[in-house]
């Protein structure tokens, strides 16, 4: 597809080529072969001469131009007063980023250069022969731009009937210069003799954002993450780029989501670790207590962000999802624990620090299998994500790890340290001797 679908939706210009290509079943791929090498192959192998490649979904890249209007993960938007300086500035930029590292490809939206057939009337022409200028653009409307004059039903089927020169009466200037023109007498006048038919140049799109006119550079990345990629591309446009005056520049794509992602995540976040510290205090009405229970979201945090590391799984927001859920389920486990224990030293009041660890050792052993049992059921409940495949199964995959790594490491660290820190602070609290 070249240029815009047939709806208001689609804000593409003629330069935008787009080309979708359908998988086969992974059963039938090549052994290794995952989505990226595939796109990195096609890449070195699909070239046209002043083209630029962007590699996608589908699904996703239309989400990402109803969203931000930016079809690639980075987009530049460039903001200033005139057309001309724009394009001058896209093309600076488009040229400094493809040197960046992490850049696959870097193209900047041409604002100008577009080619434009103009047909100016000639007044005083019009005046001599009584002609009007109604009957003009209406004769260019019909014959050069085509006019429905109705339709053709067979069933379901609707055919619009269209009137319009045929192609070889309007192939170049000439013909359009022959296109015939009715006076009031009934002479037919060409339209050369009416108005002058010239090419000029103008935007092939013009766009807009804050009431500012706008050029994009669109940005595809490879094996990079954004953050750090826009981190780099900041300090090289500062060093490289003189913005003229009333120009400017703004990040967006994926960027602008992840950005809106984080301004989110920095309030809920907080607000959940705050609710389960609210709960937990409300439960056991003692600080100590909600303190160490709250140890197992660090214990839970190892081995999720260990889980993340070897997947090789960059920080998003399904990724922050999974983390706040296993700050739930980890204390969840350490109240199992720590509930216990609590229950063995008050039925038995230790008498000095042997009695302490006996009573803490015979209630943390008491938990062993429920701790296993519910640890396990989260584990093995959660596997299944990591081997199907289908619409979602990344996104789940990567709210699941955390929780499946943070348990891991909740399991080992929680039997072993909270009965240790357990046993050293109520034995300083009650001042208890070996």
């Amino acid at each position: 597809k070249a240029g815009r679908a047939d709806t208001a939706t689609d804000p593409a210009p003629l330069s935008m080529i787009e080309t979708w290509i359908e998988l086969k079943p992974k059963e039938e791929w090549r052994a290794g072969m995952t989505p990226e090498k595939l796109m990195a192959e096609l890449d070195k192998k699909v070239r046209l001469p002043g083209l630029s490649n962007s590699w996608g979904y589908p699904i996703k890249i239309r989400l990402d131009m109803l969203t931000t209007g930016i079809r690639t993960p980075v987009g530049i938007k460039i903001s200033g007063p005139d057309l001309k300086g724009i394009a001058d500035l896209s093309r600076q930029v488009e040229n400094i980023v493809k040197e960046v590292k992490g850049t696959r490809s870097a193209i900047a939206d041409r604002v100008q250069g577009g080619k434009y057939i103009e047909i100016v009337p000639n007044r005083r022409a019009l005046a001599r022969y009584g002609v009007d200028i109604g009957t003009v653009q209406r004769i260019i409307q019909i014959a050069l731009g085509g006019m429905k004059l109705t339709e053709a039903i067979e069933g379901r089927e609707r055919y619009g009937i269209m009137v319009r020169y045929d192609r070889p009466f309007r192939e170049d200037m000439a013909d359009l210069e022959n296109v015939l023109v009715p006076t009031p007498e009934g002479a037919h006048i060409t339209l050369a003799e009416l108005a002058t038919v010239k090419i000029t140049e103008g935007p092939p799109m013009i766009k807009s954002e804050n009431a500012r006119l706008n050029g994009w550079v669109f940005v595809d990345l490879e094996n990079v993450d954004i953050g750090s990629y826009i981190k780099n591309v900041r300090q090289t446009l500062n060093e490289k780029l003189a913005l003229p005056a009333g120009y400017s520049l703004t990040f967006s794509g994926q960027f602008e989501q992840m950005q809106e992602a984080n301004k989110r995540l920095s309030v809920a976040i907080p607000a959940a670790l705050l609710i389960i510290l609210t709960l937990l205090y409300l439960h056991f009405g003692r600080w100590d207590r909600t303190a160490l229970i709250m140890l197992a979201v660090p214990f839970g945090l190892i081995g999720g962000i260990w889980g993340v590391y070897l997947a090789g799984y960059n920080l998003s927001v399904a990724v922050a999802v999974g983390f706040i859920a296993l700050a739930g389920i980890a204390v969840e486990t350490a109240i199992i624990m720590l509930i216990y224990i609590d229950q063995q030293v008050r039925e038995h009041p230790p008498k000095n620090y042997n009695d302490l660890l006996g009573a803490v050792t015979h209630g943390a052993v008491l938990r062993v299998r429920p701790k296993l049992m519910t640890v396990s059921t989260i584990i093995f409940g959660l596997l299944p994500v990591f081997f199907t495949d289908g619409p979602g199964a990344d996104v789940m995959r990567r709210i699941a790890l955390p929780m499946v790594g943070g348990m891991t490491s909740t399991l080992v660290l929680t039997l072993i340290l909270i009965p240790a820190i357990y046993v050293l602070y109520m034995g300083w609290i009650m001042n208890l001797k070996k």
